[in-house]
C-alpha cells in the first residue's frame, strides 16, 4: 500500500479510536467488544482497493491460516456463527453421506440452555432436538443426562462450549463413538479454549466458530465451519456455495476439486458448464474479502487476546474471593483451559438480594451485563408460536435455575486491569450495601 495512505489511516485511527482515559462510573464497560488498531484498517483498505470485494485472496489466506492455527485440515468461512451452525447441520443431512445422513425425525441431543442458533437448524431440517440439562457448576452438558438421553433414534450430538468453558470432551466423544453418532462442537463462544492440550474445534466431526464483533476475534460479522474430514468439507463448501457439485474459487472458471460424486447428473446436457451443476439444496453464505482482510489481522493477535481473557478472569475471580456465601461461579471442566467469553455470576438460593437489583446497580455504575443467552429456549416466545417437535430427556432443573439466577459481566480482551478491578469493587460494593439493609 502507498505509504502516504497508510500514514493517513494511522492518523485517522488515532483521532477516532485512540486510547481514552477511563473515568470510573462514567466510562462504560461493555460485556463484550472488539479490539483492533490501524493494521486492521490498512488491511481492509487494501481489500477495498483490490476492487474485488467478494470472497477472494484474503479469504483464501484466512482459511489456510485459521486451519493451521487451530490444528485441523479444512476451514470454510461463512457469514456468521449462526450460518456456520446452519451449514454444519445441513452438511449432515446431505444425500452424499448415504445411510449416515440425518433425516427428518432423527433425534439430535443438545441443550435448552444457550443460544437459539444451535437449536434452530435442527428445527429447520425437521430433526428432533432432544434437550438435556446442564451441570450447575460448569454450565455445560450434564453427562448423566446425556447418557440417559441416547436412544435408537439418536443420530447426533450438538453441544456448545458454554461461555468459553469446554465441555467434558473425553466422555462426550466416547459416547459419540460408542453409539456411532455425529458430534458437532459449537465453539462460537470458545475460540482459543483448550481441552487436554488441544484447541476446541478439533474433536468433533464438525465444529463451528463465530467472528461477530463481540467475540474472541472479529470480522465484524463472520464465522467458519472446520473439519478434518475431506468429504464433509466438500459438502459444507457446496452447501455454502449454492449447492454446487464442484468447487470453483470465486471468480474463477477453473474447477478446484473432483466434485461431490453425485450418482445422478440429473437431465442436463452432456456439455453443460460444470459451474452450474447443483447437487445440493444450498445457499450463498460466503464472506466478503473485506471481512476476511480484517480476520487475517485479528488472527495474528488471537493468542494475545486469549491470554488477556484468561488474565481478566483471574483478576475478577481474585477480586470476588470471599463472596461464595452469596454466589457460585462457573468452574472449568477438568483437563480444560478455557478462553473465557464472560464472567458468569450465579446467585445462590438463599441470596438476600435479587438479580434484578444487582444488575440495575451495575448498570448505574456503567458496567454492562448479559443473561445466559436464551436461558431456557423452551420458554422463549418462538417455541410457543410454532409447532416445534422436540423431546426433553429428564429434568431441566439446572437450566431453569441458571435462567432465573445468573448473569455475566465482561472480561474480554479489550478490557484492562483497571476496568476489571473496578467491576470487582462495584460487585463487592453492591453486596456490602445490600447486607447493611438487613
Amino acid at each position: 500500500m502507498n505509504r502516504h495512505l497508510e500514514k493517513l489511516i494511522k492518523e485517522e485511527y488515532q483521532k477516532r479510536f485512540g486510547k481514552k482515559r477511563f473515568i470510573p462510573g462514567t466510562t462504560p464497560i461493555p460485556a463484550s467488544g472488539k479490539d483492533f488498531d490501524w493494521r486492521e484498517m490498512v488491511s481492509m483498505t487494501e481489500a477495498v482497493l483490490d476492487g474485488w470485494w467478494t470472497e477472494g485472496r484474503f479469504a483464501d489466506t484466512f482459511e489456510k491460516k485459521f486451519a493451521r492455527w487451530l490444528g485441523t485440515r479444512y476451514c470454510i468461512t461463512t457469514t456468521s456463527g449462526s450460518s456456520a451452525n446452519l451449514l454444519a447441520i445441513a452438511t449432515l443431512t446431505s444425500a452424499h453421506l448415504g445411510a449416515r445422513r440425518l433425516k427428518p425425525g432423527d433425534e439430535v441431543i443438545t441443550l435448552a440452555a444457550g443460544f437459539p442458533t444451535t437449536i434452530n437448524p435442527l428445527i429447520l431440517y425437521g430433526l428432533i432436538p432432544v434437550f438435556v440439562d446442564i451441570d450447575r457448576t460448569t454450565c455445560n452438558v450434564d453427562l448423566k443426562s446425556l447418557k440417559k438421553a441416547i436412544t435408537k433414534k439418536t443420530r447426533a450430538i450438538f453441544l456448545p462450549h458454554h461461555i468459553g468453558n469446554p465441555f467434558n470432551i473425553r466422555v462426550v466423544q466416547f459416547l459419540a463413538r460408542r453409539y456411532r453418532l455425529w458430534l458437532v462442537e459449537d465453539c462460537c463462544d470458545a475460540l482459543g479454549s483448550e481441552y487436554q492440550g488441544k484447541k476446541v474445534g478439533t474433536f468433533g466431526n464438525l465444529a463451528t466458530f463465530s467472528f461477530y464483533a463481540g467475540h474472541h476475534m472479529t470480522m465484524g460479522e463472520g464465522g467458519a465451519v472446520v473439519t478434518r474430514d475431506a468429504r464433509l468439507a466438500s459438502i459444507t463448501r457446496s452447501m455454502r456455495d449454492w449447492g454446487r457439485e464442484f468447487w470453483f474459487k470465486t471468480g474463477s472458471d477453473k474447477r478446484k476439486n473432483k466434485g461431490l460424486g453425485s450418482r445422478s447428473k440429473g437431465m442436463l446436457p452432456a456439455d453443460y458448464d460444470h459451474k452450474f451443476i447443483f447437487s445440493e439444496i444450498g445457499y450463498n453464505l460466503k464472506i466478503t474479502d473485506i471481512q476476511a482482510a480484517l480476520g487475517v489481522e485479528q488472527l495474528k493477535k488471537i493468542n494475545s487476546f486469549t491470554q488477556k481473557r484468561r488474565r481478566n478472569y483471574k483478576l475478577l475471580a481474585r477480586e470476588l474471593k470471599g463472596l461464595d456465601r452469596y454466589f457460585s461461579f462457573q468452574t472449568a471442566e477438568r483437563e480444560a483451559r478455557p478462553s473465557w467469553f464472560g464472567f458468569l455470576v450465579i446467585l445462590k438460593p438463599d441470596c438476600p438480594f435479587s438479580r434484578e437489583a444487582f444488575v440495575r446497580f451495575l448498570h448505574s455504575r456503567g458496567i454492562m451485563t448479559r443473561m445466559f443467552f436464551a436461558g431456557n429456549v423452551l420458554k422463549q416466545p418462538y417455541f410457543h408460536s410454532y409447532k416445534i417437535r422436540y423431546r426433553v430427556a429428564g429434568s431441566l432443573v439446572n437450566t431453569d435455575y441458571i435462567l432465573r439466577n445468573s448473569f455475566w459481566v465482561g472480561l474480554y480482551h479489550g478490557l484492562d486491569e483497571r476496568r476489571c478491578r473496578y467491576t470487582g469493587r462495584s460487585i463487592k460494593e453492591f453486596v456490602s450495601r445490600s447486607i447493611d439493609k438487613f
